[in-house]
């Protein structure tokens, strides 16, 4: 058995423990009955009910996926749609938020991060929003960092021109749900020339039983700006199914620069199911970071479209399958103009016979000449029963571009253990030596405090991994 500190064991105590919190609404359910509820309760414009409702009609209408992982366990009429904390207003001060909450929060050890390192924090319980904090100078720049619920009604104009529109509900099943019943998320807007270095950070905590959660996150990079992202998520261990179908949507404009980092630890129970999408102009670069561990079955596949000259995407992705976990995850990259340039990265572990499926698509259009892609992916098989499996689709429709893609998949043996205790190291150190080697190349594009947290992450997950 992998050795774990006190701390170790009080993170995951955290992270894996449901609280007892007061909810002021909950919303079961899926029918008009309830969308008409949330939008209600959320006070929205006549328009985005109307939203709603026609994607509720295209979710009743659409059949299931049938590629994808089993997805039959889903009741989606036993879902809570909609779960309010009893605090009823968003808290600047950390001292008002709800005793309950600021607990939760607080053996998760991130208001000591929040003070160390980050521009602003951003915490959702549930469906809501409950604690939001801004440094003055951001604000200053006219940075927007909202809730989306509350930038739906605060800045309508800017939310309705982007809203959906690189995701639209007609694009899949649970992306129309996504746009039937969505609450909470985040709402980020960096004017022109205004550079955000420092890292606003929103975390998202999913706590009720049967929970679902459909935040919908929405970041504009205006020209020559540029802004760094990094959010959490997390939820405990139920025995009943909870799901959750994220959207996201980024634009980053000419000569603009986004990082987007994600940190998703769900529990097995939870059905992760995102769609996160970007678009990037000329000379613009964006850079996603990926992390999925903790849910029982995941699909998560980012894309970037480079629409115009010179842009670039960069795309980082570990996904580690454990015991009851199904993660498959991949990364999409269009490119549909000249000279564009793109980047795959992907790391599997596999371990205790689980399954860690990579699909991608790189598809450049015959608009795209003289584009790059390079592709990576690469397994860790930590026995000999885990599957790993790798799925590229590539298409290239000119004869001047250049890809390149390689794989490949490796066991973790004795031999290679034994050289490494002969060194000096516990069998339990020589097997996170070496699964930290393998992702090195990923957490070295996370600020310190979160790769030292995340590195602490990946060691709980290899528990039982030896012995």
């Amino acid at each position: 058995m992998t050795h774990q500190t006190q701390e170790d064991i009080a993170l995951r105590k955290a992270l894996d423990s449901a609280d007892d919190f007061r909810y002021s609404h909950q919303i079961s359910g899926l029918n008009e009955e309830t969308v008409r509820a949330i939008s209600a309760h959320l006070n929205e414009p006549q328009r985005m009910l109307e939203h709603r409702l026609r994607s509720l009609e295209l979710f009743l209408s659409m059949p299931m996926p049938s590629w994808w992982p089993d997805l039959s366990s889903i009741n989606f009429d036993e879902l809570v749609y909609y779960a309010s904390p009893e605090q009823s207003e968003i808290q600047q001060d950390w001292d008002k938020v709800d005793p309950l909450i600021k607990e939760k929060f607080a053996r998760l050890w991130i208001p000591e991060a929040e003070q160390r390192y980050l521009a602003w924090a951003w915490w959702q319980m549930d469906s809501e929003v409950v604690y939001h904090k801004i440094k003055e100078k951001r604000a200053e720049q006219w940075v927007i960092f909202e809730d989306m619920s509350e930038a739906l009604i605060h800045h309508e104009e800017l939310v309705k021109k982007y809203f959906m529109k690189l995701i639209p509900a007609n694009d899949h099943k649970f992306m129309a749900l996504h746009g039937a019943v969505w609450s909470g998320g985040t709402f980020i807007y960096v004017p022109q020339w205004v550079q955000v270095n420092e890292p606003l950070q929103a975390y998202f905590r999913m706590n009720s039983l049967s929970g679902g959660q459909f935040e919908h996150t929405l970041i504009i990079v205006d020209d020559d700006a540029q802004c760094d992202y990094i959010e959490w998520c997390s939820a405990p261990k139920f025995n009943t199914r909870s799901l959750h179908a994220w959207g996201v949507e980024v634009y980053v404009w000419k000569r603009a620069k986004m990082r987007y980092s994600s940190v998703e630890n769900w529990s097995i129970n939870t059905y992760n199911l995102n769609t996160k999408r970007g678009i990037v102009e000329d000379d613009g670069f964006l850079e996603r970071v990926n992390w999925n561990l903790g849910s029982g079955v995941t699909m998560l596949y980012p894309c970037s479209i480079l629409k115009w000259d010179r842009s670039r995407s960069d795309q980082l992705g570990v996904a580690v399958a454990a015991k009851w976990q199904n993660q498959d995850t991949g990364s999409k990259v269009i490119h549909i103009w000249k000279d564009t340039a793109s980047t795959i990265v992907s790391k599997s572990i596999s371990k205790d016979w689980w399954i860690a499926t990579y699909r991608g698509i790189v598809d450049i259009k015959k608009s795209a000449q003289w584009a790059i892609n390079w592709t990576e992916c690469d397994a860790l098989l930590m026995d000999d029963q885990s599957i790993s499996t790798t799925i590229p689709h590539i298409h290239v429709g000119n004869d001047s571009s250049t890809v390149a893609h390689e794989a490949s998949a490796w066991k973790v043996d004795d031999t290679m253990l034994f050289y490494l205790m002969s060194r000096g190291l516990s069998e339990e150190k020589a097997m996170t030596m070496v699964v930290n080697g393998f992702i090195s190349d990923v957490v070295k594009k996370l600020p310190l405090e979160y790769a030292w947290e995340l590195n602490r992450l990946i060691e709980m997950e290899m528990e039982w991994s030896v012995g």
